[in-house]
């Protein structure tokens, strides 16, 4: 396997295989207008993603809800953490399925902040969402990437219950370094938990998580993290260098090789993943993933990736992808507060 490039704490050019494209495009520029239309804008551009070009040029979304304040503070996510003080908007759900059904997309991430200031978490929020976006587009794939509700059960069923096509939730890091890097209420062995209730749960539906790289773990540990995922029952998983977003985040400590992205992407298929997506651009919500997930449940009607259909080996069993990822979205708070 090929050797890193150590990042250390220099500020170092990135390699060229992190470099991506000014965003545009005529597919861009479209969906762009009709979010601002919908009154919705993105989480990639606050966080300074480096797939928005590439992501809106392919007309994916993955929307965010419960607000766009965390009430917690991990060291590699740039969004804002605050305490919301239980504000909700009962009007989500609805405005959430009227918006997806007005972009004609096929498939749908709900993703959310984690928001410890409610009851269960955001967790009945999340599944009216989903339940919304079953009445309004019938035959739309979802997918959920949710927080570890603090582990409670309950609300994961209730997640589970709203029957999104595939659960997600993000290891994020090895076990080692979970402490450091992520919120001190998020534990390494809750998010193994949630994620092999969900499975156990709903053995029929697909579960997913998501590793970052290259912000101080060995591959020793990444190959560890990864047995961990499928020892929890995990079918999907994604694996993407970690970028720092402001100076206040976690340094970057290597810049990790596509030879070594496709060493963990070796490792995964050899664990029995039933896809694994593996490369320096790849994030968690990721449009490839989601090809496999539509070639799975709806092998008759393939989701478009960027460029062209779905390749017909993305349904033939475990494998990796290009580096393709979607847009997040996020409910634009009114300036009267609503």
């Amino acid at each position: 396997m090929a050797t890193e490039v150590e990042a250390g704490s220099k500020r170092e050019a990135k390699p060229s295989w992190l470099k991506v494209r000014a965003p545009g495009g005529e597919q861009y520029t479209k969906l762009k207008e009709t979010l601002r239309e919908l009154d919705l804008y993105t989480v990639c551009e606050e966080a300074r993603c480096p797939n928005v070009g590439e992501c809106w040029g392919a007309g994916t979304a993955t929307v965010m809800l419960l607000g766009h304040t965390c009430t917690r503070g991990c060291r590699f996510c740039a969004v804002t953490t605050g305490n919301p003080r239980g504000a909700l908007d009962p009007r989500e759900p609805e405005h959430v399925a009227r918006a997806i059904g007005r972009l004609g997309l096929r498939y749908v991430v709900l993703t959310m902040v984690d928001r410890d200031d409610l009851l269960d978490g955001g967790a009945e929020q999340v599944g009216r969402t989903v339940s919304a976006l079953h009445r309004e587009v019938p035959g739309l794939l979802i997918e959920t990437l949710v927080g570890d509700f603090g582990g409670r059960r309950r609300d994961v069923d209730r997640v589970l219950e709203s029957a999104p096509h595939v659960f997600a939730h993000n290891i994020e890091v090895v076990r080692r370094l979970t402490p450091t890097i992520r919120d001190q209420r998020c534990d390494y062995e809750r998010s193994l938990q949630v994620l092999r209730h969900a499975k156990q749960a709903h053995p029929e539906r697909l579960v997913k998580s998501s590793i970052m790289v290259g912000i101080g773990e060995t591959d020793a540990e990444v190959e560890e993290t990864l047995a961990d995922l499928r020892a929890a029952g995990v079918d999907i998983v994604t694996l993407g260098q970690y970028l720092r977003p402001t100076p206040k985040h976690a340094a970057v400590d290597r810049y990790v090789t596509p030879e070594a992205f496709d060493h963990f992407a070796d490792v995964g298929r050899g664990l029995g993943f039933a896809f694994v997506a593996s490369g320096p651009l790849v994030r968690s919500s990721y449009h490839a993933a989601e090809g496999f997930v539509a070639a799975r449940l709806k092998p008759a009607a393939p989701v478009a990736l960027a460029g062209g259909q779905l390749p017909e080996s993305l349904a033939e069993g475990p494998t990796t992808a290009p580096l393709i990822s979607p847009a997040s979205l996020v409910r634009r708070e009114r300036a009267s507060g609503a």
